[in-house]
């Protein structure tokens, strides 16, 4: 006992001053772990404070009905609220109109403000939230008078308030149509989230001039109601929907995680990479100290105990870095909560502005993986020092190689990868994938042997009769194993950078020719402030007939948009009015060929999310749609009509699907001439800057208030540099997976180097000089790294695919055209071969000296 613990604090002084003697070398392994768990926790503690936040405020602002009522379009009749009022099963019936407004912020810019207008009388008992609470001078009557609203507190934040100009107190304008007015505050609401304004209902609907209209009525059951027979009861109308409380929470967390997974996935991509520098780091320490193990190993430390010192180093690095890194994820977190709110680019918690909520789960799991990945990364040195024969090593002889890989294994996880990336998405996500491309880089990487053993045996003959450039060939042929290992963090390294770069090129490239298609036009105009599908913000039929006749437009295209609930699990699809003509292909960016559309029927045109949300297949009746046209006019319920997929599109702006039909039918089937945005194509030479004073006389002699106008190359330029913006990550995650991939040739090159000692001694003995040293192994170094560029490109061109082809679809439901960016994928293999050939050149200086010569003696 006592011999084997004096040998247990031999080994962990062995251990300590191995990692207290070099500090840098090791603080890069800490870092790469660090900065994988980092970026993945920071990601997390993101988007679930933005999830957080948005169900408190989906709480706060619906309150908690046992069930809501909606229409499937943005209104729907009040007189359905009085039959469900009377039913005696229903305790309280909460009506509610919810009107996507705009309001003047400080900055004299308008910024969406979301009126809610509710009944003050019964609103507390369902969602105290929105409950007005009248300022000390308002007077008892103030929550019913007309022209006045309540703020919660981001509202008071955003908007200009300002003196009232008819009395006493404060007042904020609101967008009513195309016109601003004046309403005044008369107190708050505790309602969390995005700018809000409650109004009493009756109000709202003067004010909007949506006299008789509703957005929702939220239910208060009496006790033992069954739902489903009270919705029979009911008979609800087709076009009305009954909905769980909890519905509007759920929907964005399903929908937003497939974007928050693969945020995820992407950041843990340092993590993979950080376990090739563990990789390289320990390779480079066990060889220097491969004498030291064998002396451990003669001493009485057996092959298990040198592979579990190995590993407990690793262990000491991945706990270093996870600890950094789940603190430096904290950090991050709260800094672009502060900076940038909750939305990460994905347009799902728009406006919501969550404090940092940290999670002590999750940063168990993140910590563990950082962990888990320094003991992978650790795992091959430790086997190498397992393996280690004492007697040979004492005595100089060097180390043992690594057995031959089946050659077999390689082959079967490709072929395990490609079958993968045929699986469709689980639980709505693209698992299988995900493991498809583990499999791909890991059987890529477990074929190179292989391949270096393809290429070298045929390139030898060619340089066998010029002596550096033979010496580098014929050991990387002898040595393939090794040089399989040495550039294995280049071959992860550089393929997944070279699927990154394909796919985001591809995603830009597709992105472009479908704003060619989308974007016909010379200049777009729309409502000041009408940032979406709103009724706030329409132009009549007469304007738009009256802008096509100004001098300069050659041709006005229209476009209306209204909101549909086609699913009450699913966000609100966009219904979209215009022009198509006899040839779709020509205004929608349409995958594939259209069908003809059987005669009787009306023909429309799905965006591709459609298919995969809704089951919308081309060739079939769209039943949700024919039920959803039931009263999309306010005077009289719109023509029924059964409506025809004759195709699909690709819809890059509206993730949750939209569908597009041709203006006549939708004005013939609804009355509905009004408008949301009007394109024009101008002549050429057409002056913009009267053509735009002409069309503001034009919106005020229509009461259609302000209007913005935006170029089309405005529209081009600023769509990709926010796509570009989006994507600035990834070119960041590109370089530091490259970076950590030749620090483990350089530290693989190192350990290789401190072996060859008596073999670079001899050499010089032989008569070459230390620059025909170094240049053999700088040949070695771009012989191996060129066989890694081959290697990486063609499994980062595979994983590409999976990426555009599988991944993306099955994630955001939409498609891209493949794209391969050849000049800079090059380029990119060709700086990784120079980068590979410097850093040995550099990692062989040491071993190349006097010492290499002297070295030759220790066997004398």
């Amino acid at each position: 006992m006592p011999a084997a613990s004096a040998l247990r604090s031999l080994l962990a002084t062995f251990s300590w001053q191995e990692l207290r003697q070099h500090p840098w070398r090791n603080a890069a392994a800490v870092l790469a772990v660090m900065l994988g768990v980092a970026l993945a926790f920071s990601v997390h503690l993101i988007n679930a404070s933005a999830l957080s936040e948005f169900a408190s405020a989906v709480r706060s602002v619906g309150g908690q009905p046992d069930l809501s009522l909606r229409g499937m379009q943005s209104q729907f009749d009040e007189a359905l609220f009085r039959r469900v009022a009377t039913h005696p099963e229903v305790a309280v019936a909460s009506p509610v109109l919810e009107v996507p407004g705009f309001t003047v912020a400080g900055d004299g810019q308008r910024r969406p403000l979301r009126v809610v207008g509710i009944d003050a009388l019964v609103v507390a008992a369902v969602a105290p939230g929105l409950m007005p609470v009248p300022a000390e001078d308002a007077g008892r009557m103030a929550l019913f008078a007309p022209g006045t609203v309540f703020l919660n507190a981001a509202a008071r934040q955003q908007a200009a308030v300002q003196r009232c100009a008819d009395g006493p107190g404060d007042c904020v304008q609101l967008q009513s149509g195309q016109a601003l007015r004046s309403v005044r505050i008369a107190g708050h609401v505790n309602a969390a989230g995005a700018p809000l304004a409650v109004m009493d209902i009756g109000a709202a609907q003067d004010f909007f001039g949506l006299q008789g209209r509703l957005s929702r009525i939220d239910l208060r059951l009496a006790p033992g109601t069954d739902h489903a027979a009270l919705l029979a009861a009911l008979q609800l109308p087709p076009d009305i929907q009954a909905g769980e409380p909890v519905d509007a929470a759920l929907r964005i967390d399903n929908l937003s995680r497939a974007y928050r997974v693969n945020l995820t996935v992407l950041a843990l991509v340092a993590l993979f990479t950080g376990a090739f520098l563990v990789f390289s780091v320990l390779s480079l320490s066990v060889a220097k100290r491969a004498q030291q193990f064998a002396l451990l190993g003669v001493l009485g430390l057996t092959g298990r105990e040198r592979l579990q010192l190995v590993l407990w180093e690793s262990l000491v690095l991945g706990s270093i870095g996870s600890l950094a890194g789940i603190a430096l994820g904290t950090g991050l977190a709260a800094a672009a909560l502060r900076l940038l709110g909750g939305d990460l680019g994905g347009g799902y918690f728009a406006g919501v502005a969550p404090n940092l909520q940290w999670d002590g789960p999750a940063a168990l799991v993140y910590g563990g993986l950082g962990i888990a990945a320094a003991l992978v990364g650790g795992w091959w040195p430790a086997r190498q020092a397992q393996r280690l024969p004492p007697a040979q090593t004492l005595k100089g002889l060097g180390t043992l190689q690594a057995g031959r890989r089946a050659r077999w294994l390689g082959a079967v996880l490709l072929l395990g990868g490609v079958l993968l990336a045929l699986m469709p998405p689980l639980f709505g996500l693209p698992l299988a994938a995900y493991f498809a491309v583990a499999l791909l880089l890991v059987g890529g990487i477990s074929v190179l042997p292989w391949l270096i053993a393809l290429l070298y045996d045929r390139l030898a003959p060619l340089l066998a009769h010029r002596l550096l450039p033979m010496l580098a060939v014929e050991r990387a042929r002898r040595v393939r194993e090794s040089a399989a290992v040495a550039v294995s963090g280049v071959v992860a390294s550089l393929s997944l950078a070279v699927a990154l770069t394909v796919m985001v090129a591809s995603f830009r490239d597709s992105v472009t020719q479908w704003l060619d298609v989308v974007l016909p036009a010379d200049l777009y105009l729309r409502g000041a402030g009408a940032g979406g599908p709103s009724e706030a913000s329409l132009f009549d039929a007469g304007f738009v007939q009256a802008v096509a006749r100004l001098d300069g437009v050659e041709q006005a295209t229209t476009l209306r948009v209204r909101s549909l609930q086609l699913d009450p699990g699913q966000p609100a699809v966009a219904l979209l009015s215009r022009p198509i003509g006899a040839d779709p292909a020509v205004s929608l960016p349409l995958v594939g060929a259209p069908l003809p559309v059987p005669a009787g029927q009306i023909g429309i045109y799905v965006s591709e999310p459609m298919v995969d949300l809704y089951g919308a297949r081309p060739g079939t009746a769209f039943a949700p749609l024919s039920a959803s046209f039931g009263t999309l006019t306010q005077d009289s319920p719109a023509q029924a009509a059964s409506f025809f997929i004759a195709g699909v599109w690709r819809d890059y702006a509206r993730q949750f699907g939209a569908i597009a039909m041709d203006r006549g039918d939708f004005e013939r089937l609804t009355g509905d001439r009004s408008v949301s945005d009007i394109a024009l194509k101008l002549r050429p030479g057409a002056d913009t800057g009267p053509l735009q004073q002409a069309v503001r006389e034009l919106a005020k002699q229509h009461a259609n208030g302000d209007i913005e106008f935006t170029a089309v190359g405005q529209i081009r330029a600023t769509s990709l540099r926010i796509f570009d913006r989006s994507f600035a990550v990834t070119y960041w995650l590109q370089a530091v997976a490259i970076g950590i991939g030749l620090f483990g040739v350089a530290a693989s090159f190192s350990a290789q180097v401190l072996a060859r000692r008596k073999e670079f001694g001899l050499l010089a003995h032989l008569g070459l000089t230390r620059r025909q040293i170094l240049a053999v192994v700088a040949s070695e170094g771009a012989a191996w790294t060129l066989i890694g560029s081959l290697a990486g490109l063609a499994l980062g061109l595979a994983v590409a695919v999976v990426l555009v082809y599988v991944v993306n679809p099955q994630s955001f439901h939409w498609t891209m055209d493949l794209m391969l960016p050849w000049p800079r994928l090059v380029a990119l293999c060709l700086a990784v071969v120079a980068a590979g050939t410097v850093t040995a050149w550099l990692a062989g200086r040491a071993a190349a000296g006097r010492d290499a010569v002297l070295a030759v003696k220790e066997d004398w």
